[in-house]
């Protein structure tokens, strides 16, 4: 009980004062451009709690979950590709870091030419930019699977589909989520900037044209949303990994002991 207490106070102690702080500089200095905590709230639920979930959230949620899950599954098959074998890899990695260096938002006019203003357009977007940390993680830890477990492997006759499955991909997952982890916060930002360029739905779009029109409050409260998002998609993240993991977790928690 006291742990459980403990968590919660160090999870809502630095919003709790976050919020304390803003409010009390939003009495000290009435700005147009900065609502209150309370005008927020109102405003949140007045513009949000309705119809523009189904219009806006659900289907910029819905592009999200679509490419981020095109380039965890591509980067995943990719990585493991170009991990297992020298020559793919060195044949494979001027063209990587030449297209890892492009900024995907730079890519939105090329692709609008060639998809349209569509939602594969948007996904797209998301892919080109989430799939990198995924890809580059799962190579790094293909090469660092344990050679002394490899040739145990060998050894045995574990060779091919059973070999990258018993052993190569469970030693790479650890570095594979942690891709992952890096991929969401991407995909995220991805979504909101493909919405805000000739788009007719979506969060971005909402927070761009709330922007254009000056309902400032309404900006904010489209902010509070993209917030509340991210960190419902951490926690997700974390549950995730916690249970996929596990094994790695206690083993890192049976050497921090020892």
């Amino acid at each position: 009980m006291k742990r459980t207490l403990t968590g919660v106070l160090f999870t809502l102690g630095l919003p709790v004062l976050l919020i304390l702080i803003w409010w009390i500089s939003t009495l000290a200095n009435d700005s147009f451009f900065v609502p209150t905590p309370g005008e927020l709230v109102v405003k949140f639920w007045d513009t949000w709690i309705g119809p523009r979930i189904w219009i806006d959230v659900l289907p910029s949620v819905l592009r999200f979950v679509v490419g981020i899950a095109i380039a965890i599954v591509g980067g995943i098959l990719l990585g493991l590709l170009v991990g297992l074998s020298r020559n793919l890899r060195a044949l494979t990695e001027p063209v990587f870091e030449f297209f890892r260096a492009l900024p995907p938002p730079v890519l939105i006019p090329v692709l609008m030419l060639v998809f349209g203003p569509t939602d594969w357009m948007k996904i797209f977007i998301i892919v080109l930019a989430a799939i990198w940390p995924v890809l580059l993680n799962t190579v790094e830890g293909v090469r660092a699977a344990d050679s002394v477990q490899s040739e145990t492997s060998r050894s045995y006759g574990i060779t091919g589909f059973n070999r990258v499955r018993y052993q190569v991909l469970p030693s790479a997952t650890p570095q594979i989520f942690t891709g992952i982890r890096q991929s969401l916060p991407i995909g995220l930002m991805l979504m909101i900037i493909s919405e805000m360029f000739a788009s007719t739905s979506g969060l971005g779009f909402s927070v761009i044209q709330f922007q254009r029109s000056f309902a400032i409050p309404e900006m904010w409260s489209g902010i509070l949303v993209l917030g509340l998002l991210g960190y419902l998609v951490a926690v997700i993240f974390r549950f995730v990994e916690r249970r996929v993991l596990r094994w790695y977790h206690r083993l890192k928690d049976l050497e921090n002991a020892a």
